[in-house]
């Protein structure tokens, strides 16, 4: 019972842990607007920086990254008293993946998983990690297409596992995060092919305003009779 109980307790909460949309806590904290409902639409790192706002991309970017990464190092520190493998952790870093894609808390309305998928990568690989961080950061600097960054590297991480370390459950959890990875992407990758897809850095319209900011007033000057 304990063999199916803990590797369910434990993908539970990763998939809880990844369903917390930072790009939208940060967002909300920060008196920015909704990330949904600008620039892509997408509760990510990339489209908080088109708000202008660094900051807050920064700090969605780490946060996103860390509740893909804690769960499997928990799993990987702590998870051998509870029966907890490579599967397991294969298995959490999936779970929290899904939650950044299908947030229970959000109206199962999430993001992309960049973030969170290399947080997992890298807590289940640190090289494997690395590897597919610098993927992402070559096409990005070349490109400046964060979009085409992450469908790259997210085709390039299963086939670096499969082919330095192997066959396992990471490999099959690196291939069905890359598969999904890469279907969320569906929409840039056409924006991609005609050309209009939005580079990084770029400024949406309508991204300054805080939900609870109000819009400048515009005077009229009246005059003389």
């Amino acid at each position: 019972m304990q063999d199916f109980l803990f590797p369910l307790l434990a993908l539970v909460v990763a998939y809880l842990i990844g369903s917390l949309s930072f790009a939208v806590i940060v967002s909300r904290v920060m008196g920015l607007s909704d990330p949904r409902s600008y620039g892509s639409g997408n509760p990510g790192a990339t489209n908080v920086l088109r708000s202008g706002n660094k900051k807050a991309a920064l700090l969605t970017l780490v946060f996103d990254a860390l509740k893909g990464l804690v769960p499997v190092l928990a799993v990987q520190l702590w998870g051998d008293r509870f029966g907890l493998g490579e599967g397991a952790a294969a298995l959490v870093a999936l779970g929290a993946f899904l939650g950044h894609l299908w947030p229970v808390f959000f109206k199962f309305e999430g993001g992309k998983g960049v973030a969170t998928a290399a947080g997992a990568i890298l807590a289940l690989n640190w090289m494997l990690g690395l590897a597919t961080l610098a993927t992402w950061l070559i096409i990005a600097y070349f490109t400046r297409y964060s979009s085409l960054a992450a469908i790259v590297a997210a085709a390039f991480a299963p086939f670096y596992q499969l082919l330095m370390w192997g066959t396992g459950w990471t490999a099959g959890a690196l291939v069905v995060m890359g598969l999904l990875l890469i279907w969320r992407h569906e929409g840039n990758i056409r924006k991609l092919l005609a050309g209009t897809e939005s580079r990084i850095g770029g400024k949406a319209a309508g991204a300054t305003l805080g939900a609870s900011a109000k819009p400048a007033t515009n005077t009229k000057h009246k005059g003389k009779k």
